[in-house]
C-alpha cells in the first residue's frame, strides 16, 4: 500500500480505489468533465486531497464519495472500501423506472405502426 499524502492525482485515485476499470477511462471522465472534486470541475492531473468530496458520473449514474485516504497504486477491494467514504444516493427501486417499448415474447416482428408508436413513446 503506497499511501502519499498530498500528492495523489484524482484520476490516479479514481481507478486506485477501483471507481473505475482503468486509469484511462478516469482520465477520460475527468476530461470529459465528469468527474467533480468540492463542485468544480477538474483535470486529471488535479491533486486530492482527503476531505475532498469527489463526484462521478459513470456506468449511468452518480458516485459522490469523500476521500479518508490516499493511495497511488491500485488496492484490493476491502482496503479500497477503508479509502472512501461512500454517499451516494440509493438507486431508485427497479418497479419505479418505467419500461418503455417492451412488447410481449413470442408476438413476432413489429409492425411499422407499432415501430412507429415504440420510437413515438421513446422520444425519438
Amino acid at each position: 500500500m503506497a499511501s502519499d499524502e498530498g500528492n495523489t492525482r484524482i484520476d490516479s485515485w479514481i481507478w486506485s480505489v477501483r471507481l473505475t476499470k482503468t486509469r484511462s477511462l478516469a482520465a477520460t471522465a475527468c476530461r470529459a468533465g465528469h468527474v467533480r472534486v468540492n463542485g468544480e470541475r477538474v483535470k486529471p492531473a488535479y491533486t486530492v486531497r482527503t476531505g475532498d468530496e469527489v463526484r462521478l458520473r459513470h456506468a449511468g449514474r452518480e458516485r459522490v464519495v469523500v476521500v479518508s485516504r490516499l493511495v497511488r497504486k491500485r488496492v484490493g477491494a476491502a482496503v479500497a472500501a477503508e479509502c472512501f467514504v461512500d454517499n451516494t444516493p440509493p438507486e431508485p427501486p427497479r418497479e419505479e423506472i418505467p419500461l418503455i417499448g417492451l412488447r410481449d415474447r413470442g408476438t413476432g416482428r413489429p409492425t411499422k405502426r407499432d415501430r412507429r408508436e415504440i420510437e413515438q413513446l421513446r422520444g425519438h
